[in-house]
């Protein structure tokens, strides 16, 4: 099959949605399909690299980070893939480079799948301040937007229930986004475990909290801080690493020296991709009170690093964490301070629970999810 993928983002290497992409690219192409990428360059200019074109556009980073508008929607590249008469588009995103989805098809007859990745109910107040028009305004766009759309995938039940609740009336398919496995297998040997626990400052007797991903407020972040600083109370010998970088960071600083806290939590900054894997293993379990994701694949990426998870109650975890087997989920403060005590307390169960984790997350790899991207793709060409 000709395939051809348009995504906003392609570059910024810390988006669930570039790591989405770019695990079916490489999926799909050692299927044998021939595969194009159309996204944004990062300047004023159009270009092509390989089997990638990117579209001439400006920034929009007082709107929101790494968004960027096309400057160009008709030039040569256009053109060249219109020529190249796609069998399928997949689009990835619902704004800019959509528009560039939505005219190819039109003009080759190509069958238009769409994946919605983001619930932009939990981010509208960055453009809207009222949050009730904001959300009213992310439920018309993305019933107007998608409307014709041949397929829409849902990573989980939660965004395939909202996106009718909005109204669409499409075929919808859930199916979980596939993560390269092979990195979150690799493992770091104690004696490196405990030098790079060291570096960062970390005290050797310690228990580690981590929570991976960016800065935002719609990760409610602020919230872990709260219920982190309780938990101390019980155990001082807790250590809170944060690894990322975003809007917040700076708001969430100050809280911790608010909160009296600040020696023990670290802010790593951003990290490289490569090395994401060994920032898991310094850690004995993942936070999150986050219920902005649509799946969560710092959930997955952590378990496949075997660590037991302690989130915020949310539809996206449902496949994620078995309670009590692998991790708990919490509603409160009080769910938040006693279900920290319950892991501290039973290192055994811990060790299980990351086993546990492992097999989970295998179920999440990217080759079964291209697999059922594939079949998507033949039955909507066939129909």
């Amino acid at each position: 099959m000709k395939i051809l993928i348009t995504t906003d983002l392609f570059t910024t290497a810390t988006n669930g949605v570039v790591t989405s992409v770019r695990n079916l690219w490489d999926e799909l192409k050692n299927k044998g399909h021939e595969v194009r990428i159309l996204t944004l360059s990062e300047d004023r200019e159009s270009y092509k690299d390989g089997e990638v074109y990117y579209i001439k556009s400006v920034s929009l980073e007082k709107i929101y980070p790494n968004v960027r508008m096309p400057i160009s929607f008709r030039n040569e590249f256009i053109q060249e893939l219109i020529d190249w008469k796609p069998d399928v588009i997949h689009s990835q995103c619902e704004f800019f480079s959509f528009q560039f989805a939505k005219r190819i098809t039109k003009l080759t007859g190509a069958p238009l799948v769409h994946t919605y990745h983001t619930l932009y109910e939990q981010y509208a107040t960055y453009v809207i301040p009222s949050k009730r028009l904001g959300i009213q305004a992310v439920r018309y766009m993305s019933r107007v937007r998608l409307k014709d759309v041949d397929m829409i995938i849902a990573p989980t039940g939660k965004v395939e229930d909202a996106l009718r609740g909005y109204g669409l009336q499409n075929d919808i398919r859930v199916v979980p986004t596939g993560i390269s496995l092979e990195q979150h297998t690799q493992r770091l040997s104690p004696e490196e475990k405990k030098e790079k626990r060291l570096a960062l400052g970390i005290p050797e007797d310690h228990t580690v909290m981590l929570n991976l991903g960016r800065l935002g407020t719609e990760k409610n972040l602020g919230e872990l801080l709260d219920f982190f600083a309780t938990a101390l109370l019980d155990n001082p010998k807790l250590t809170f690493l944060i690894v990322g970088d975003g809007p917040d960071k700076e708001h969430l600083e100050e809280q911790a020296k608010t909160l009296k806290i600040e020696d023990h939590v670290i802010f790593t900054g951003m990290v490289e991709p490569s090395q994401v894997q060994s920032y898991y293993q310094l850690a004995d379990i993942f936070v999150s009170a986050s219920t902005s994701e649509t799946q969560g694949l710092t959930y997955i990426e952590a378990a496949a690093n075997g660590l037991p998870l302690l989130c915020r109650q949310d539809d996206c975890l449902k496949d994620v964490i078995k309670e009590g087997v692998n991790g708990y989920e919490y509603t409160s403060s009080d769910e938040f301070v006693d279900k920290v005590n319950t892991i501290i307390e039973d290192p055994q169960w811990r060790v299980n629970a990351g086993k546990q984790s492992e097999k989970i997350a295998e179920t999440f790899g990217k080759g079964h999810f291209a697999d059922t991207i594939e079949e998507i793709y033949e039955s909507v060409i066939e129909d």
